[in-house]
């Protein structure tokens, strides 16, 4: 019986027929390579979000837990006595912001020479009045052209609810006579000078204080005249209603 030639053309087809699954052994590894390193970034490092929720806790009163904590309760959603305060805060600096507006419309001309500074902060808004302004050197009676600013702000000021307080500032130039031992005396005169005007143009005294704090507040350096005169100063505060964002959540 004759023998059947081998046939390199049979063999040759068979490897090109069965070539594609090499192919597709790649393609799957590199998939199975793929949906690794979507998961990996996916995932949550326990560990780093543990130390995360802690500080969280820790910076709101809240005792940190040992427990592990659960992902989806881990951030809660503000309370709603939480919520009614942030929307009193957003409340209480839109009628500031606007009071603001008010007081550097009323004391523009003096805000265009540079004599007031009107600006708002996480205290409230400030009404920074230079000393020359309001009363000679040396001395603590308002001027009478003073006055007729100062009434206008308080005008602005009886219908708001919001506490002022004034606070007077010396530069460091001493003062040694009968009316004022030092520069805290001075300081706290004019700004109870201030405030009894502020009383007498109809603001309740119960919203009121005064504070001298003599030259240990300066803004500028007391090396220079021009330095000097701007740490001369009254500073009005209106004080926020809510000034501290950030409430204990601790249940005390």
């Amino acid at each position: 019986m004759a023998r059947k030639r081998y046939d390199e053309s049979d063999h040759s087809a068979q490897e090109n027929h069965e070539r594609w699954l090499i192919s597709y052994a790649d393609f799957i590894t590199l998939l199975f390579a793929f949906f690794v390193v979507m998961y990996a970034i996916s995932s949550v490092n326990e560990g780093k979000y543990r130390v995360f929720s802690d500080a969280l806790g820790e910076a709101f009163g809240a005792h940190a837990s040992g427990a592990r904590p659960d992902f989806v309760q881990a951030l809660p959603m503000p309370s709603p006595a939480l919520r009614r305060r942030a929307e009193a805060i957003r409340r209480d600096k839109e009628r500031l912001t606007k009071l603001a507006g008010d007081l550097r419309a009323t004391l523009a001309p003096l805000v265009a020479q540079g004599k007031v500074r009107v600006t708002q902060n996480g205290r409230g808004v400030v009404v920074e009045i230079n000393a020359s302004t309001l009363f000679e050197p040396g001395d603590a009676t308002i001027l009478p052209e003073a006055a007729a600013s100062l009434r206008s702000v308080a005008a602005l000021l009886r219908a708001d609810p919001h506490a002022v307080q004034v606070e007077g500032h010396t530069d460091t130039t001493p003062i040694n006579n009968a009316l004022f031992p030092s520069n805290w005396e001075l300081s706290a005169v004019r700004a109870s000078s201030v405030v009894r005007l502020f009383v007498e143009s109809g603001i309740g005294a119960a919203r009121l204080s005064a504070v001298g704090h003599g030259d240990n507040m300066p803004v500028a350096s007391n090396a220079q005249p021009e330095g000097r005169a701007r740490n001369r100063r009254v500073a009005v505060t209106i004080l926020a209603a809510l000034p501290d964002p950030l409430p204990d959540l601790s249940g005390r």
